[in-house]
């Protein structure tokens, strides 16, 4: 008999997180198990490259008035006796005027929210709150199943979150299981005493799909001119990716007389901030933010090179995707960086701020060779995890 399984995640609109659950859904062996998606947005980037054997759980009429716009939720949940949900519905958006982490914004509104959502009719042999907080809460709450899972994809430390919360949550799981041993080890630190549930399962990357999606598109995407280097970053448009020192890095590359292009592919809610940024040192025709791409593999193969400027990262599948197809880059040093290069091998891990990052590029535009050095020691590594589906298996069993 195929075993139930449940997968639990806000939304599949962009993001790491989102990609390598998509990537891990393509590689599940559907004749031995049966797989339910629950997500609380039903739009999204990568909602066309859902296996048509994944079967998408509806959403509540009480969780879509609850996420309607203030005023329309408020009127209609009370049209329909459920004051005690408007009330909720006001504290949430309460909650969300006061807190400036996000992340704890998301921890302390779940107790809101969590009041639209039903729990699910089925009992599941494993359920697997495939992102850190909401997912988890949902996960506990709101599923039966024989075994529950919860997903970090991130440093913990950098979130700022509250660690009493998580707690009383990955109390109730069977195992946790976050993207390095980096990852790891933080999360040990954190959670001393969940340590024997937390296990690594390194997102699922495969060369062969990739290099296949890097083929697809063959004209020049970046209208390159001539002597033009092309920088590629993929990221959410988020404090946490750093873009605003790419900003200035870039300005700075420039006034030394480089001739570059700087793309990022990604939104979110920085766009306003970073456009301003962008015009006030006037990049608007260097420095491109291109939004999402379903596929952003033919723009990361034309790419001179990959730099990610973030300052927090768990295991970033984009970094990942620019070493298969080749690409010499750049990383700031956040926590785990050294989890996916090796500084001055197969990359360069440069300090966090603007000037180091200029220095970087400025360096591997010059230095002809050391690009060269990283292309061949990238080509020469064993890059596909897909066998990290096995990982996923034994934890089932």
């Amino acid at each position: 008999m195929k075993k139930e399984l449940l997968f639990v995640i806000p939304s599949l609109t962009s993001g790491g997180g989102e990609r390598s659950l998509v990537s891990l859904l393509s590689k599940i062996d559907y004749d031995l198990y049966n797989v339910d998606l629950f997500l609380l947005t039903h739009d999204g980037l990568f909602m066309d490259l859902l296996p048509s054997e994944v079967n998408l759980i509806p959403l509540s009429e009480e969780y879509k008035l609850f996420t309607l716009p203030i005023v329309h939720s408020m009127r209609k949940l009370l049209i329909q006796g459920k004051p005690s949900l408007a009330y909720n519905r006001i504290m949430f958006s309460m909650k969300n005027r006061y807190s400036d982490n996000l992340s704890k914004r998301e921890q302390y509104n779940w107790k809101f929210i969590s009041k639209s959502l039903d729990r699910l009719p089925k009992k599941y042999d494993v359920a697997v709150g495939f992102l850190e907080k909401t997912s988890i809460y949902f996960c506990v709450e709101k599923v039966d199943a024989d075994k529950k899972m919860g997903w970090v994809h991130t440093d913990y430390d950098k979130l700022g979150m509250d660690t009493n919360i998580d707690n009383e949550y990955f109390s109730q799981l069977d195992h946790i299981i976050t993207v390095s041993e980096e990852c790891a080890n933080i999360l040990i630190r954190s959670f001393p005493e969940q340590k024997e549930k937390i296990a690594v399962i390194y997102n699922i990357v495969s060369p062969t799909m990739i290099k296949k999606m890097a083929n697809e598109t063959n004209h020049d995407l970046y209208l390159k001119k001539e002597d033009e280097v092309i920088i590629l970053s993929i990221g959410r448009l988020h404090n946490h990716k750093g873009f605003e020192m790419a900003v200035e890095a870039c300005k700075k590359v420039i006034d030394r007389g480089y001739k570059i292009k700087w793309n990022i592919i990604g939104d979110g809610e920085e766009r306003d901030k970073l456009t301003q940024l962008i015009k006030a040192n006037e990049l608007q025709n260097t420095f491109i933010l291109l939004g999402l791409k379903t596929n952003p593999y033919p723009y990361i193969k034309q790419a001179d090179i990959y730099a990610q400027t973030s300052r927090v990262e768990g295991k970033s599948i984009a970094i990942d995707e620019a070493k298969i197809l080749n690409k010499p880059i750049l990383v700031t040093n956040f926590s785990t960086a050294s989890d996916q290069i090796n500084d001055n091998v197969d990359g360069l891990i440069v300090e966090m701020d603007s000037d180091a990052i200029a220095n970087g590029i400025e360096k591997l535009i010059v230095e002809k060779s050391l690009r060269e050095m990283f292309i061949k020691n990238l080509a020469g590594l064993q890059l596909g995890t897909e066998q990290e589906i096995d990982k996923l298996y034994d934890l089932i069993k």
